[in-house]
């Protein structure tokens, strides 16, 4: 059985459309060129499947297997069949120590994140009713009502962004949903 270990975790939340996903490729290399470690979590409130009617692992699967691993030589997958949706603790848990998990999604449960909001996608913010956030990457000039809790920060300063995050991150513990801020 792995070892429970705690993990530094920091979340990138926004709207659909709004560049979450280029903010992270951005994000990535900025981090590495530190010598940081970073591994990711996408979450999607959408069924994805990667497995294809006929092939061994969906046969696998399709049969009970509770897991199912996938290996190639460049890389391995494993699918774990759950009742109910898995919490973020319990993902972590599946994952290899680093020094930072961004975790795109899971907005209402990752104790400190920052949303991607550009005022031209036309959709609301989700900052003034998520307490979590305490970041704004925007391409907007002007900040919103509502917002004299939060940073502001514009999208191309990735620097300034990773900082925030290094800096604001906090550490999920085993088998809880309470976080603390790592030590620094």
């Amino acid at each position: 059985m792995p070892t429970a270990r705690a993990h530094t975790v920091f979340g990138i939340t926004g709207r659909s459309g709004s560049g979450k996903t280029t903010l992270i490729t951005r994000l990535l290399p900025f981090f590495l060129k530190q010598g940081m470690r970073v591994s990711t979590i996408k979450h999607t409130h959408h069924g994805v499947d990667m497995d294809q009617p006929g092939k061994d692992t969906f046969l696998h699967r399709q049969n009970g297997a509770h897991e199912v691993m996938l290996a190639t030589p460049q890389r391995w997958v494993l699918q774990h069949e759950m009742e109910s949706p898995p919490s973020l603790p319990t993902l972590l848990q599946a994952m290899n120590p680093v020094d930072l998990i961004l975790v795109e999604g899971f907005h209402a449960t990752v104790p400190a994140c920052l949303e991607v909001w550009r005022p031209s996608t036309q959709k609301p913010p989700l900052f003034p009713d998520t307490p979590s956030i305490s970041l704004v990457v925007t391409d907007s000039p002007e900040k919103p009502s509502r917002s004299e809790h939060l940073t502001f920060i514009g999208l191309d300063d990735i620097e300034k962004i990773s900082a925030f995050i290094k800096e604001n991150a906090t550490i999920i513990l085993p088998d809880q949903t309470t976080a603390t801020a790592p030590d620094r």
